[in-house]
């Protein structure tokens, strides 16, 4: 991609980011993890930034999986990954979010960013000229969404001439409702016609303007959004259980506070025992053992957390080639 081509302004209305699970369509959202489970299969099969093209990736939060996956995957498709260490750049503080934006929008082909506020997020992608990918805000995790129904396809019947494997089957999310991973479960779990259930204690809830758009678009998927203030409620029946860390990346000062809410919410062999027969169990880590999982669980036999951990790879570098593609 040349600079030209690159930010051409007649292109402007091609453009699409990834900032929220709901900035794909569902036949859109099918066509990337279609495109995932490809690359899996062929890792190096398409090059849609041979040059080397050069992909920004911010950090501002702590980080492991999402910088090997993105590393690795712009690395795969032929890319150079621009590592961009946030606490020198100091994007929206030592230069603004806006100036920030031209100016490696400039210089690369892609822009990744994990960082705090969505609408910092945003407002780089108002600005760059290129695709912007939400790598973690505390609003949203969509990439991680992608790479679980990537992982849930899988282990749940795979891919056939009709698409994934997701429409119809439940997802029961325990734990902390009120963070990202639960957000982005409510939004591109509707969007792939789950059943998805959220079950966390009194206060720690999803926004509710998110349970509503979850919602409006399960209407039209054939899914469903159903929110709980009981583990085992939400479990029973569930094809697919997921947890997060109770303390989330800012919280750090909450943790004594958050411990007893939440203890009935741990991921165990006993609420285990409540999902379906076949179910999987999902953990997007770091994972503190005994805390909202167990050891048991974790390592046991419907574990599919390594897998998805390397999914991560797969879907981000789908998204990344189906953006860049257009």
């Amino acid at each position: 991609m040349t600079t030209d081509s690159a930010h051409d302004p007649t292109r402007s209305s091609q453009l699409r980011h990834f900032l929220a699970d709901d900035d794909l369509t569902w036949s859109e959202q099918r066509e990337v993890l279609e495109l995932a489970a490809a690359l899996k299969a062929d890792p190096y099969s398409r090059q849609p930034l041979a040059g080397p093209q050069s992909v920004a990736i911010i950090f501002d939060k702590p980080t492991l999986r999402t910088q090997a996956s993105f590393t690795a995957g712009v690395a795969a498709l032929g890319g150079y990954p621009m590592l961009v260490d946030g606490r020198l750049a100091q994007v929206g503080v030592r230069e603004s979010v806006p100036d920030t934006a031209r100016v490696l929008g400039r210089m690369t082909s892609a822009i990744v960013w994990r960082t705090y506020a969505q609408s910092a997020l945003e407002e780089m992608a108002a600005h760059a000229g290129v695709p912007v990918v939400n790598a973690l805000t505390d609003a949203y995790h969509p990439c991680q969404i992608l790479a679980d129904l990537l992982t849930i396809a899988e282990h749940t019947g795979g891919f056939t001439a009709d698409g994934p494997a997701l429409s119809g089957r439940t997802l029961a999310y325990v734990g902390d409702g009120a963070n990202n991973m639960a957000h982005s479960y409510l939004l591109g779990g509707a969007l792939a016609g789950l059943h998805v259930r959220i079950g966390a204690p009194e206060g720690y809830q999803p926004d509710p303007t998110i349970v509503k758009r979850a919602g409006a678009i399960a209407a039209g998927t054939g899914g469903s959004v159903t929110v709980l203030e009981e583990a085992t409620a939400a479990v029973t029946g569930a094809d697919v259980v997921v947890t997060d860390t109770w303390v989330s990346m800012g919280q750090e000062d909450e943790k004594d506070e958050r411990e007893a809410p939440f203890r009935p919410f741990q991921v165990n062999t006993e609420l285990l025992g409540s999902a379906g027969e076949a179910a999987v169990v999902l953990h997007c880590l770091p994972a503190y053992r005994g805390k909202e999982i167990t050891d048991e669980v974790i390592e046991g036999p419907a574990s599919r957390v390594w897998d998805e951990a390397e999914n991560r790879l797969h879907a981000q570098k789908a998204i990344l080639t189906w953006l860049v593609e257009r």
